[in-house]
C-alpha cells in the first residue's frame, strides 16, 4: 500500500489518480482545511472514490496527530510514502507563520519519524523551487546553495530537506526530495495566478500585477509532475540514501506574456492594477531538469500554451 498525504490537494489528487490508473492501491489522507474552497477539495476526493473505489481508501487525518498517523501505518502496512500535505502559499506564510510551523515542520517530522519506525522502502516529499530564492545563474541546478529563502514558506521547505537528509543518513531511509516549480492544471488552487487570472478574465474583474509584471515562471503541468513522481517512486536513492531533483519543464514565460495567453484563451481583456513587489516573491524561477530526464526518461513536457488551454477548459466547465 502506498500512502499519499494531501490527497484532497491539487497535486495530491493528480498524483493519486496517476497511480490509481496503473492499478496501484493508494491510501489517501488530508486534513481538509479551509485555506481555500473546501468544496473543491471535497470534489477531488469524490472523483477519486467514484472512479477508483476498488483501489482507493481515504480518511480525514491531520499529520499533526502522531497517534492516529502511527495507527494507520501499523494497520495498513504502508510500504512507500509520497508526502504532499503542506500548508501552501508564499504570501500567506508572511501573515500566518505559526500555521506553517505546525503543518510543514512539526507535521513533517511526524510522518518522517513514523516512516523511519516502520522501515518505509521509499519516502518522497514535495519541496519547492522557492528554496532557491533569487538566483543569478539559470537554469538552476540542484547543487546550488539554498540557505537564503525569501519567505517563511520557503524556510519550512528547506527545513524539510535538512530534517529528511539527517534521517536518511542516520536511519538509512531512502529519501527523494522533489523541488516542484509552479505547478498548474485542471482542479488547480484558487490562490495561484493561473486560477486568479482566469477567474478575473471570465468575470471582468481587475487583477493585481506585482512588480510591474517583471517576473518569469517555470510553469510545470500537473500530470507531468504526477508522472515524474510515479517514475521516481520506483527509483529510490541507493548508497547515498538521499537525492534531490528539480521537477520542472525547464521553460519560462514572462508574467505579461502569461496574462496575454489567458486573454487569448478566454477572449477577454484583463484589467490590470500594477502594484509593488510583494515580500517573499522571487523574480524568476527556471530550473534545470537534466537530472530528472536522465532518471525518468521523460523528455517531453506539456507546453504552457497547451496546459493553460486544458486549465481554462476545465475552469469554464466547472465554474461558468
Amino acid at each position: 500500500m502506498i500512502l499519499i498525504t494531501g490527497t484532497a490537494g491539487f497535486i495530491g489528487y493528480h498524483t493519486a489518480e496517476f497511480f490509481l490508473k496503473k492499478n496501484i492501491k493508494i491510501f489517501g489522507i488530508d486534513n481538509m482545511n479551509n485555506y481555500y474552497d473546501i468544496n473543491l477539495k471535497k470534489d477531488r476526493i469524490k472523483l477519486l472514490k467514484k472512479k477508483y473505489k476498488k483501489n482507493f481508501k481515504f480518511i480525514k487525518l491531520d499529520i499533526n496527530n502522531y497517534k492516529k498517523l502511527n495507527n494507520l501505518f501499523k494497520k495498513f502496512k504502508i510500504r512507500k510514502v509520497i508526502h504532499l500535505a503542506a500548508q501552501a502559499g508564499v504570501r500567506y506564510s508572511i501573515y500566518k507563520p505559526s500555521v506553517y510551523l505546525d503543518t510543514n515542520i512539526l507535521g513533517f517530522f511526524n510522518i518522517l519519524d513514523i516512516s523511519k519506525k516502520y522501515k518505509i522502502k521509499h519516502f518522497l516529499f514535495s519541496s519547492s523551487s522557492s528554496v532557491y530564492g533569487d538566483q543569478k545563474k539559470y537554469p538552476i541546478k540542484e547543487s546550488v546553495e539554498t540557505s537564503k529563502p525569501l519567505s517563511f514558506y520557503a524556510a519550512t521547505k528547506k527545513s524539510n530537506e535538512v530534517l529528511s537528509h539527517s534521517y536518511s543518513k542516520i536511519y538509512k531511509i531512502p529519501v527523494s526530495c522533489l523541488r516542484l516549480f509552479t505547478v498548474y492544471g485542471p482542479l488547480g488552487r484558487p490562490d495561484m495566478a493561473p486560477f486568479k487570472f482566469t477567474k478575473a478574465a471570465v468575470e471582468n474583474k481587475n487583477i493585481q500585477v506585482y512588480n510591474r509584471g517583471i517576473h518569469e515562471r517555470d510553469f510545470t503541468y500537473v500530470t507531468d509532475v504526477a508522472k515524474a513522481i510515479y517514475k521516481l517512486s520506483n527509483k529510490p536513492p541507493n548508497k547515498s540514501f538521499f537525492q534531490i531533483l528539480n521537477i520542472c519543464s525547464s521553460k519560462t514565460i514572462k508574467l505579461m506574456d502569461f496574462i496575454k495567453l489567458i486573454e487569448g484563451l478566454t477572449n477577454k481583456k484583463i484589467n490590470k492594477n500594477y502594484v509593488k513587489k510583494q515580500k517573499g516573491d522571487v523574480i524568476k524561477t527556471f530550473g534545470n531538469n537534466s537530472k530528472l530526464k536522465k532518471m525518468t526518461r521523460i523528455n517531453k513536457f506539456i507546453s504552457v500554451e497547451k496546459g493553460m488551454k486544458y486549465f481554462v477548459d476545465w475552469y469554464t466547465k466547472y465554474y461558468v
